[in-house]
C-alpha cells in the first residue's frame, strides 16, 4: 500500500470514470470502444458467415442429386462435406470470440454502474437512504443494475446475431429471387408490429414487479434483523404470515411479468414462418421453369433454408423488443442514481476552529421543528455537554455539523457558514460518533484505523479501555468483528467506533452517547483521555449520563424545541430539570 493511501481512498478511487454521463446509456459504449471493436470483427465475420450453410446445404443437395444420376461421385461430396465443415468451423470461431467480448463489454458496463451507483449512494444523507427504503435500494444496487445491463448486452448481441444476420440473409433471398423475396419479407414486421405494441403491457408488469422485488427485499431483511425480538414476543407466526403475502405477491408479479417475455416468442414465429407457403408453391414454379427465374434443386434448397433462419432470427427480434423494454423499467429507476459522483481528492484534517451557533435550529426535510434559538461559542480545548429528555433533538443537533440536516439561523466555524463548505471541506474539520457504531464486517484493526498503517492500533484500543479485552480475543486485533459488530458486546462496539473516531480526529467532534453501554469506571477513564486531547479541539459530548457533566467546559439543555447554554453550575441554578437530573445520577453513583 503507498504511504498515506487508505482504505476509504482505496474505494473511492475505483469509483471514479472516464464518463462525463453516465446517466447515458451512450457513453458506456463509448468508455467500452475496444471490446465493442472485438465485437464488431467477429460479429461480421460470424453473421456474414452464417450464410454458408444455406448455400452448402443446397450444394449438397445438389450433389446429392448428382451422384444418384452418375454425374457426380462420392469423393465429390466428401470434399464439399469438409469444405462445408471446415468453414462453419471457421464461422463458429468467430462466433465465441464475439461472444466472449459481449460478456465482457456488459461486465464492465456491470461493474461500472454498480461503482457510480455506489458512488453517490455514500453521498447520501442517511434521512435520504431511510426514505427510499433498504429493500428499494437493495434491488436497484443489484437487480435493476443487472437487468439493464442484460438489456444492452443482448441489444449488443442481436445487433450482429439478428440485424446484420437478417440483412444478410435478406440480401441472399433477393439475389436469388428478388420477386418471390419481397413477398417473404412482407410477414416479419407483421411480428415486430405485434411485440411493439406489448411495449405498454411487458413495462407495466416490469414496473410492478421491481416494486414487488423492493418490498420483499425490505420483509426479508426485517425478519432477519429483527429475528430474536419476534421469536420472544412470539410474533413469529403474524410475521410469517405478511411475509408469505409477500412472496405470493412477488410469485405473481414476477409471473406476469415474464409471461409476455416468454409466451410471445412462438407467436412471432409463426408468423414469420407464413411465408414458406409462397416459397413451396413459387419456389417449385422455379424449379420446373414455370416461375419468375429458373432454378435447380440447389437453389430451392437454399432459398427455403435461408428463409427459415430468416424466420428464427425475426422472431428473436421481435423477443430482443420486449427484452429492450424490460431492461428500459430497470433503467428510468437506476437512472437517478447514475449521475457523476462527486470527485474524491486527498484532503488533509483543517487546523483548530472555532464554532459559534447564533439562534440555531434544526429540522428534518418536511418536518416540524425540532428545536430552536441555540445561541453558543466555542473554542478548541473546550468539551460541551449536550443533554436533555428523549427526542429533544440532541442527535439532530450532531447531525448538522455532517450536512445532514438542515438548519435555520447561523452555525459558523471559524467565521463562515456551515452550509457554505463543501462536503470535502467539511469532513477535514468534522469528526463523528454516531448512536449506532457503524461497524464494518471486518478486524478490529481495520475498523480502528480503516487501512492507515502508521496507526498504532493497539494505542487507540488503550485510550478507549479495550485494549486488554481485544488482547484475549481468538486473533487480538485481527479478530473478525461481524455484521455491524455483532460479535461485539454493546459496550465493545462502541469503544471501537470511538477509538475510530479519536485515531481520525478532526478539530470538530461529535459524540453521541458513546459511554451508554459502559460502567463509570471506564467512563471516567475515557473522559480523561478526551481532555487531554481536546486541547486543540472541541468536543460535543451527546449524553444522558450526567456522571461527568460537572467538568464540562459548557452545557446544552434541550427541551420541548427550548435551549438554554452555560457552564455546568449556572445550569443547576436556571434548569431545575437539569438540576434534578444531576441530583439523580450522583445519589445512584453514591449508592454503587
Amino acid at each position: 500500500m503507498a504511504e498515506g493511501t487508505t482504505m476509504c481512498d482505496r474505494k473511492e478511487s475505483g469509483i471514479r470514470t472516464a464518463w462525463k454521463k453516465p446517466d447515458q446509456i451512450g457513453s458506456y459504449f463509448v468508455t467500452e470502444w475496444k471490446p465493442l471493436l472485438a465485437v464488431t470483427v467477429s460479429g461480421l465475420i460470424y453473421n456474414i458467415g452464417l450464410l454458408a450453410g444455406p448455400w452448402f446445404e443446397g450444394r449438397l443437395a445438389q450433389c446429392l442429386l448428382d451422384v444418384f444420376t452418375g454425374k457426380k461421385f462420392f469423393t465429390d461430396m466428401l470434399l464439399l462435406v469438409c469444405a462445408y465443415v471446415a468453414v462453419i468451423g471457421f464461422v463458429q470461431g468467430a462466433r465465441y470470440i464475439k461472444r466472449f467480448y459481449v460478456r465482457r463489454f456488459a461486465n464492465d458496463i456491470n461493474r461500472s454502474m454498480k461503482q457510480v451507483l455506489y458512488g453517490n449512494l455514500v453521498h447520501k444523507s442517511v434521512g435520504e437512504l431511510e426514505k427510499e427504503g433498504a429493500g428499494s435500494l437493495l434491488t436497484k444496487a443489484v437487480s435493476d443494475v443487472d437487468a439493464c445491463v442484460e438489456g444492452i448486452r443482448k441489444f449488443t448481441t442481436e445487433i450482429f446475431d439478428t440485424g446484420i444476420a437478417l440483412l444478410a440473409y435478406a440480401a441472399m433471398l433477393l439475389w436469388y429471387d428478388w420477386r418471390l423475396a419481397l413477398l417473404c419479407l412482407l410477414f416479419p414486421p407483421f411480428s415486430y408490429l405485434m411485440a411493439e405494441k406489448m411495449k405498454t403491457v411487458v413495462e407495466r408488469s416490469n414496473a410492478a414487479y421491481k416494486e414487488s422485488a423492493g418490498r420483499l427485499n425490505t420483509a426479508t431483511l426485517d425478519r432477519a434483523g429483527n429475528a430474536v425480538t419476534y421469536r420472544i414476543y412470539g410474533c413469529e407466526k403474524q410475521r410469517s404470515g405478511m411475509y408469505e403475502k409477500q412472496l405470493d405477491d412477488y410469485e405473481k408479479t414476477a409471473v406476469r411479468a415474464g409471461m409476455q417475455v416468454v409466451a410471445m416468442p412462438p407467436l412471432y414465429q409463426v408468423i414469420s414462418m407464413g411465408s414458406t407457403v409462397l416459397i413451396l408453391y413459387f419456389g417449385s414454379k422455379n424449379v420446373l421453369n414455370s416461375g419468375w427465374t429458373v432454378w435447380n434443386i440447389a437453389a430451392f434448397t437454399t432459398f427455403l433454408s435461408c428463409y427459415g433462419k430468416l424466420a428464427v432470427k425475426s422472431s428473436k427480434a421481435a423477443k430482443l423488443f420486449n427484452s429492450v423494454q424490460k431492461a428500459n423499467v430497470s433503467w428510468k429507476r437506476i437512472r437517478p442514481l447514475l449521475t457523476e459522483p462527486p470527485e474524491e481528492t486527498e484532503e488533509k484534517t483543517a487546523g483548530a476552529v472555532s464554532l459559534k451557533l447564533d439562534q440555531a435550529g434544526g429540522a428534518y426535510p418536511g418536518g416540524k421543528q425540532i428545536f430552536d434559538g441555540l445561541t453558543i461559542s466555542a473554542k478548541p480545548g473546550q468539551i460541551i455537554g449536550i443533554t436533555g429528555p428523549v427526542a429533544c433533538g440532541k442527535s439532530t443537533l450532531g447531525k448538522i455539523f455532517l450536512g445532514e440536516v438542515p438548519y435555520t439561523g447561523h452555525v459558523l466555524l471559524n467565521g463562515k457558514e456551515l452550509s457554505e463548505y463543501s462536503d470535502r471541506e467539511r469532513r477535514s474539520m468534522v469528526g463523528w460518533q454516531g448512536h449506532d457504531p457503524e461497524l464494518l464486517a471486518d478486524s478490529v484493526r481495520n475498523n480502528v484505523a480503516l487501512g492507515e498503517e502508521q496507526i498504532d492500533v493497539g494505542r487507540e484500543l488503550s485510550r478507549v479501555c479495550l485494549d486488554r479485552e481485544v488482547s484475549e480475543m481468538e486473533n487480538g486485533i485481527d479478530t473478525l468483528v461481524g455484521s455491524r459488530g455483532v460479535r461485539l458486546s454493546g459496550g465493545q462496539q462502541a469503544r471501537t467506533a470511538l477509538a475510530r473516531t479519536l485515531s481520525h480526529a478532526k478539530p470538530l467532534i461529535v459524540l453521541d452517547d458513546p459511554f451508554a453501554a459502559l460502567d463509570r469506571n471506564t467512563e471516567e477513564e475515557i473522559f480523561r483521555e478526551l481532555k487531554a486531547m481536546s486541547k486543540d479541539r472541541i468536543i460535543l459530548l451527546i449524553s444522558h449520563r450526567l456522571y461527568l457533566f460537572g467538568q464540562m467546559d459548557q452545557v446544552i439543555w434541550m427541551e420541548n424545541g427550548q435551549t438554554q447554554t452555560g457552564t455546568h453550575e449556572k445550569m443547576l441554578q436556571i434548569v431545575p430539570e437539569y438540576a434534578n437530573l444531576c441530583k439523580v445520577w450522583k445519589e445512584g453513583a453514591d449508592h454503587a
